[in-house]
């Protein structure tokens, strides 16, 4: 989501990497929202707050064309997001999908340790080691890590800074549109995919795919769904446990502004036409079917779509 944000905030240099720091335990009071818990139908989801912070510059700045209403219907929807002096407060949360036998799939993983690329304006280290093992889940017990997009705070815990994959046992799945527009020298292609394809846990998706389950009426299943705009490919998941429906969206919607206006652009996005096509009709399909979205950004994980008509906003 953030490889422009370093534009916002000036020039803040990155810094080298150096070996990967140990997981260590949560801080005092990070427990405390770290691990919320859903079930939708047969699958548990936990969403796991990785990190959270301030984003580097203002929130109009991020948000050049949002009105005075659009950040009031915001504030209404997210009011965490606001700090002093328009800075905008993020959360920095992955998911697991655990499935009945205790199977994992993971989406996203979150800014990582010192050292890695997010470190130069993120966080860092996050926790999601930390909180993994909170929730009973072991790096070797992930079978399947969804990459939204290779946007450095999402894939920081894919690999350590020396490329060895965090978890071994897993296939990371990304979009090949997304590995297409990656340039030989970009970070996302030296640091995370180039690891993970000498490793052989790479697998490029090509468009809709379902992931694990039935996609059937009454079923259940995992399914990829193509999102470009932020990026060239990204995708979000839906977990739908036969009847109870999640929506994780990745970077669709970024900060509850676009939410609550799903035109309202951000300074990042690669194509910003795309990604409002994109927000409006994933929103407009959670809609439709009752679904819940799962948010990587807002200070809430688990919040339902804005209705643009509605005087209330989602609870």
């Amino acid at each position: 989501m953030l490889r422009g944000a370093l534009a916002v905030a000036g020039a803040v240099a990155l810094r080298p990497l150096v070996a990967a720091t140990p997981a260590a335990a949560e801080p005092a009071g990070a427990a405390a929202g770290a691990v919320v818990v859903r079930r939708f139908g047969r699958y548990e989801v936990l969403a796991l707050l990785d990190a959270h912070g301030p984003f580097p510059g203002t929130a109009q700045a991020a948000f050049p064309d949002a009105t005075a209403a659009d950040w009031e219907r915001a504030r209404r929807l997210d009011p965490a997001a606001f700090g002093p002096g328009d800075t905008w407060e993020l959360d920095f949360r992955c998911y697991a999908v655990r499935r009945p036998g205790g199977r994992v799939t993971l989406v996203d993983t979150g800014i990582g340790p010192v050292g890695s690329p997010a470190s130069g304006w993120a966080p860092v280290p996050g926790r999601l080691p930390a909180v993994l093992a909170r929730a009973g889940i072991a790096p070797a017990d992930v079978e399947t890590v969804v990459l939204t997009h290779l946007h450095e705070d999402h894939y920081g815990w894919s690999v350590t800074p020396e490329g060895v994959p965090v978890f071994p046992n897993a296939r990371y799945v990304v979009q090949h549109a997304e590995v297409a527009a990656l340039g030989p020298t970009r970070t996302a292609r030296t640091y995370v995919v180039e690891p993970l394809l000498r490793a052989g846990q790479l697998h490029e998706a090509d468009g809709h795919s379902v992931l694990a389950g039935r996609a059937r009426p009454g079923g259940g299943a995992i399914t990829l769904l193509p999102t470009p705009g932020h990026t060239p490919g990204h995708q979000s998941v839906l977990v739908d446990g036969g009847g109870d429906r999640l929506l994780v969206t990745g970077d669709v919607l970024v900060h509850a502004v676009q939410l609550a206006t799903p035109a309202v652009r951000y300074l990042f996005e690669a194509d910003p036409e795309t990604a409002r096509r994109s927000r409006e009709q994933l929103l407009a399909e959670a809609r439709r079917t009752g679904a819940v979205l799962g948010t990587a950004h807002l200070n809430r994980p688990f919040v339902r779509p804005w209705t643009p008509a509605g005087r209330t906003p989602p609870h």
